[in-house]
């Protein structure tokens, strides 16, 4: 017999990337395990683990990939964005080098990535207000020049956590329910559509017809 969560509707690829240090790992884990490691290590390689939601009415899984932010394992991890409908784009509010780098992981992210993937900026640690280089207001201007969504979240105290991860799926099966009603009225608009062609045989033989799809 299957799991509860074997079952589900839609299966959605999340990657999370942004530079070492930010706090992938813990949201990932904050998210899907309710955990948090204030010694948790760097990632190397890839990560990755899951959660299912319900979006109206449908059962939506989620595999969310945590990418090591190191430059050395770039190489490994770019292999992983392929088959990526969303991604968190994570950064540092105290780490201002951090905010600066998303530029460079946005072009990557959309270079190895289909057009219609979901983007949201994570301005992550907001626990450390006291520390913040990164204003709030600043990353929206950035996030509504480039199209994305912005959160501000702590995997520490769990702020806007949730709220971050279930706004990214029910925006990407937002665009995947669009994607599948365009390509039903697309097929039934077809002039193909409906259409049984018939390979009418020479007269002294028997008539037969063949359908064809």
């Amino acid at each position: 017999m299957c799991s509860r969560d074997d079952k589900y509707d839609y299966l959605f690829k999340v990657v999370l990337i942004g530079d070492s240090g930010v706090g992938k790992s813990n949201l990932l884990s904050r998210y899907t395990r309710n955990e948090f490691n204030s010694e948790s290590k760097s990632t190397i390689g890839v990560e990755f683990a899951t959660r299912s939601i319900q979006v109206d009415s449908r059962t939506v899984k989620a595999q969310i990939w945590d990418t090591a932010g190191q430059e050395r394992y770039r190489a490994i991890t770019s292999a992983y964005y392929r088959g990526a409908v969303g991604a968190l784009l994570v950064y540092d509010i105290a780490k201002h080098r951090t905010y600066e780098n998303v530029v460079r992981w946005l072009n990557e992210l959309r270079d190895h990535t289909d057009s219609s993937i979901v983007i949201m900026l994570v301005g992550n640690k907001s626990d450390l207000q006291h520390l913040r280089v990164v204003s709030t207001d600043e990353a929206g201007a950035f996030a509504e020049k480039n199209g994305l969504s912005l959160v501000e979240t702590s995997a520490l105290d769990s702020t806007n956590v949730v709220t971050a991860f279930h706004s990214l799926l029910t925006e990407i099966h937002c665009v995947v329910s669009q994607k599948t009603m365009s390509d039903r009225r697309g097929n039934e608009v077809s002039p193909n559509n409906n259409v049984v062609k018939i390979q009418v045989q020479p007269t002294e033989n028997t008539p037969k017809t063949q359908c064809c799809k």
